[in-house]
């Protein structure tokens, strides 16, 4: 017979309209009580639904010992189940210190970043997250208390789009307690999180202090959170639709990296789907949305077009501005005064671009090893005339190791390229305009290849300062 708590996520799952028949799942498992009660609940359930499952643990390298210790854990209970099993030790202090980002975001990144990686090795379909109900009052406090706006404040979603697939987290509809205990009846003895008990981090004091509390005044709190934010995403995604539908009668222009929006149209609409329409704008012009934006610049930008001057300037993160010039409002990145150029070499030779960095183009008959300044490819690939060139709008490119293609304007903002550089940044493509290489930064997906051919291309990037 089933145990109780299966039971609950039996019905949970079935509500939400999920089966894992024929699914490709990758869990993540840090083995703490949440991640292995889930493992042991998909090991269980693949005797009834046929699935596949791959487990994946990442070290984050804060603990030391005690992090290389539940990684051995990890691997071992896995190893003992026959569960296929990806690790990886990500230095993340290190990445921590290069980007400036807190603990809980670097430690994130890093995560996903590895998840994704993995899910496309396997051609996994879907993420599997221990994420549970505490959980999930944390981080709706979190945002509340922090300032969130919109879709942040539901908090947790059962399901959203991850890499080529979906993330899942079946136990949102559970309390901590529920999950230790089940791991008590089934033996699982999980690891400790020593971190978990410190409280320098917001979400620590949360749940040592916050959510107790809630819990004393009504057991099953989690339970109404969990239906405030299904509540909340609905009716959001209600007022994202209306929101996208009164902006079409708003917007003057809409380019890639400028937006104008007309003034007494844009006020005439609820102020409900103002505050969605300039967040909608925000994420059309930032690829990655900036920590540092806030409900600060929000209301900034709505006081801007509110007085009687007819003119006005804001600045915002990463060299956005706002501009308003009478009854229109302008959101745009400048271009400044960058001139485009584009080479065309119909052999292998060297360019010279206008800051002094050149680029030169070999034929070499065998391979040779290459770095962030180089690149090779075998020469049955690559078609002539090679074109260096600066970037064009919607330009994408499809990258090692990634299904799909990525904008340039991503890949720049990923590697923090400063705007005013993305403008003359050289682009190298081949004579079917494939862009092969953004030297320094990104090598497309055949790039550096080791198969036998009869020749090969070596690309080459020199700087002036070098």
């Amino acid at each position: 017979m089933k145990e109780k708590m299966e039971i609950k996520v039996d019905r949970f799952l079935k509500q939400k309209g999920f089966a894992f028949e024929a699914k490709k799942i990758l869990i993540g498992v840090s083995g703490g009580a949440d991640s292995m009660a889930l493992l042991n609940y998909l090991l269980n359930k693949q005797q009834e639904q046929n699935f596949s499952l791959v487990a994946c643990h990442v070290d984050h390298m804060f603990r030391g010992h005690e992090s290389v210790e539940d990684a051995k854990f990890v691997e071992y209970y896995c190893e003992t189940r026959k569960i296929p099993f990806k690790m990886r030790a990500i230095n993340v202090p290190q990445y921590m210190e290069i980007t400036g980002k807190s603990p809980e975001v670097a430690a994130r990144e890093c995560r996903y970043e590895f998840f994704a990686e993995v899910m496309r090795e396997y051609d996994l379909s879907h993420l599997a997250l221990a994420h549970h109900g505490d959980d999930q009052i944390e981080t709706i406090l979190m945002r509340l208390t922090r300032g969130s706006s919109g879709n942040a404040r539901a908090g947790i979603p059962f399901t959203r789009t991850f890499e080529n697939g979906f993330i899942i987290r079946p136990f949102l509809c559970l309390n901590r307690n529920e999950i230790e205990e089940y791991c008590k009846e089934h033996h699982l003895h999980p690891r400790h999180d020593s971190s978990n008990d410190s409280d320098d981090y917001l979400r620590n004091r949360f749940r040592k202090y916050v959510v107790p509390f809630l819990k004393k005044e009504n057991a099953n709190v989690h339970e109404h959170f969990m239906r405030f934010s299904e509540e909340l995403q609905l009716d959001e995604e209600y007022l994202q639709e209306l929101t996208k539908e009164k902006m079409n009668t708003v917007l003057k222009e809409k380019k890639h990296e400028k937006v104008t929006i007309d003034i007494d149209a844009f006020r005439a609409i609820p102020l409900p789907l103002q505050r969605r329409g300039i967040q909608l704008i925000l994420s059309y012009l930032y690829c990655e949305r900036p920590a540092s934006l806030s409900a600060i610049h929000i209301d900034a930008f709505f006081s801007l077009i509110d007085r009687c001057n007819p003119s006005g300037k804001l600045d915002f993160p990463e060299g956005l501005q706002v501009i308003r010039s009478y009854r229109l409002c302008h959101l745009l990145f400048p271009k400044g005064d960058h001139k485009g150029f584009r080479f065309s070499l119909a052999e292998p030779g060297e360019c010279s671009l206008s800051n002094g960095d050149s680029i030169t183009i070999q034929r070499v008959e065998t391979p040779v090893e290459t770095n962030r300044n180089s690149v090779l490819f075998n020469g049955k690939d690559i078609e002539f005339p090679i074109i260096i060139r600066t970037k064009d709008q919607g330009d994408r490119m499809s990258l090692k190791g990634m299904k799909g293609t990525k904008k340039l304007k991503s890949i720049f903002i990923d590697h923090k390229v400063p705007i005013d550089l993305r403008e003359t940044w050289p682009v190298v493509t081949d004579g079917k305009n494939r862009i092969l290489w953004l030297p320094g930064l990104k090598k497309c997906y055949d790039a550096d290849t080791l198969d036998k051919g009869e020749e090969y291309i070596l690309i080459t990037y020199r700087s002036k300062t070098t």
